[in-house]
């Protein structure tokens, strides 16, 4: 492998600090510094990038994605990236003509935003004729048919899970959402997915995601889920193949319904990728309530207007010990936790854990002010999915009218972390939300939707909420790279210093030289993984 000299543009090392080239030799970070000293140490015949006047970053690393429920919803009835009834039906109805041998039309990607409510109806959908069971883009509903809900059995009888909701019309009837647990219900009589189905959304996943500068990622669900089928199997296959290309955590999933009993098994399928590259099971995956917007997340003080206090899946005090049983295996904990009680319990449960396995809390919408200083006291990362602390129909109208004024102001408190010393790394949630990192990190600086967005139409869409919680652009840049990275444990990415994994990504533009309300402009023109060109635009 030749050298590769980066130069014409900046390069990002950390905060206000920037050079001018790099070199990468054998897949490393050999030279960085000024271009007339790096260039010099360049071999004879070595290639060159020309930066073109952009920026060269770290590879990003997503915290909190998953990635082949990605890929199998874009393969199939995908409503992400449009909005409103009428575009959805009409997608669904043509994707049912267009797949007229599908026993069931299965996909996701709905916005709750767009239903009185935030709660279509199983009538809707009973212009197909068949089954039909689409998963909301939280991934915390699906809205089904009735056929589906026939082939389930559910019917006004039939009792909610303890962990979740049958939502139901006046009369009883179930009305064809399912929250939380109660998706299964349906979801796990849709066709399953062949080993091949899975191999192929995993390999899109990562096409899409190389796209976006995304060199590595932890993966925030592996195994069955809302009707998903465990994907352990196919990362270990592409890994030990050689397909998969990135790096990445597989953070196990915990099943809420049992204790510490599960905890051998977790060993085992950690065991199952061991000596692998590029795949790691070291992290296991505790949901610990819902959202906000179906009044599943987990609050202190009852929701306005409609009262209850949320889901706590596991029982505070058995979550203590379960957590500090994976602690004392070497497991690193990754918590969901939106509403401030599940934010509470989580840091809890980190009482007397080892720091050193990197412990993280993903989403933390909101936040009790008196728990802000634990973070950093228990050495707990927090993992921000910045997309979502906008104005936008969500939150506008399914969250903030039932918080509270006192309440809706704790809500992703990112500057208020940063102030109390908190360690970040970030992530998309994707397929929830978009994976472009470039996205996220212009919600972090300006708190408004990006300009691209589907929401950006949205009359508050570009109103900053809760501006005083904002970060720099260098901040942002360094948990989706070096903050992120620290999260996998890939102690070798996520800067540009020599000795590094030349895990890069090159920019259209350097976004720092330019007004802050064009961050989302920028585009990823390169990506590397060991110094070899992953993507090209």
């Amino acid at each position: 492998m030749s050298d590769l000299l980066f130069r014409g543009g900046r390069v990002f090392l950390a905060a206000d600090a920037f050079a001018e080239a790099v070199l990468v030799r054998d897949g490393r970070i050999a030279a960085v510094g000024a271009e007339s000293d790096v260039a010099g140490l360049a071999a004879p015949g070595h290639e060159t990038v020309d930066l073109d006047g952009g920026l060269l970053t770290p590879g990003f690393t997503d915290a909190h994605l998953h990635p082949v429920q990605a890929g199998l919803e874009r393969a199939r009835c995908d409503l992400s990236g449009i909005y409103g009834l009428p575009r959805y039906l009409e997608r669904i109805t043509a994707y049912a003509a267009s797949h007229p041998g599908h026993e069931w039309i299965d996909g996701g990607g709905w916005d709750m935003s767009a239903f009185p409510g935030g709660l279509p109806h199983r009538s809707q959908l009973d212009v197909v004729d068949r089954p039909v069971y689409l998963i909301q883009r939280d991934h915390h509903a699906a809205w089904v048919n009735s056929r589906a809900l026939e082939l389930a059995g559910i019917t006004r009888d039939t009792p909610d899970p303890a962990d979740g909701r049958i939502e139901r019309d006046a009369d009883g009837t179930p009305s064809g959402v399912l929250h939380e647990g109660a998706m299964d219900l349906v979801g796990l009589l849709t066709p399953r997915p062949t080993a091949s189905d899975l191999y192929d959304a995993l390999m899109e996943a990562q096409n899409h995601l190389f796209s976006l500068g995304v060199t590595g990622w932890q993966d925030a669900i592996v195994g069955s889920y809302a009707g998903y089928d465990d994907q352990l199997p196919t990362y270990v296959s592409a890994a030990a193949s050689g397909a998969l290309r990135a790096r990445v955590v597989g953070a196990l999933w915990w099943d809420r319904a049992r204790g510490a009993e599960q905890i051998p098994e977790l060993l085992e399928r950690r065991r199952s990728a061991e000596g692998l590259e590029r795949f790691r099971a070291g992290s296991v995956k505790i949901m610990q309530d819902g959202i906000t917007e179906n009044f599943t997340a987990a609050v202190i003080e009852p929701y306005c207007r409609c009262g209850g206090t949320g889901l706590s899946y596991v029982d505070p005090a058995l979550l203590r010990e379960c957590v500090a049983e994976l602690d004392r295996h070497g497991f690193q904990v990754h918590f969901h936790a939106i509403g401030e009680r599940a934010v509470r319990e989580a840091l809890d449960s980190f009482e007397g854990t080892d720091p050193a396995n990197r412990h993280h809390i993903a989403h933390l919408q909101i936040v009790e002010p008196s728990d802000l200083p634990r973070f950093a006291k228990l050495g707990v990362t927090a993992n921000l999915q910045p997309l979502w602390a906008t104005h936008h129909a969500q939150m506008d109208e399914l969250t903030l009218p039932f918080l509270g004024e006192e309440r809706s102001a704790w809500q992703y408190p990112f500057a208020d972390l940063q102030r109390n010393g908190t360690l970040f790394c970030a992530g998309s949630d994707w397929p929830v939300s978009d994976a472009d990192p470039i996205q996220g990190m212009h919600v972090a600086v300006n708190r408004t939707e990006p300009g691209g967005s589907i929401h950006a139409g949205y009359p508050t869409a570009q109103t900053p909420f809760l501006p005083g919680q904002s970060l720099t652009l260098a901040t942002a840049l360094t948990a989706y790279t070096a903050g992120s990275a620290r999260i996998n444990h890939d102690d070798d990415a996520g800067t540009i210093v020599p000795g590094n994994r030349a895990d890069l990504v090159v920019l259209d533009r350097d976004p720092f030289t330019e007004p802050a309300a064009d961050i989302w402009r920028t585009k990823v023109a390169m990506t590397f993984i060991d110094g070899q060109e992953v993507y090209r635009r």
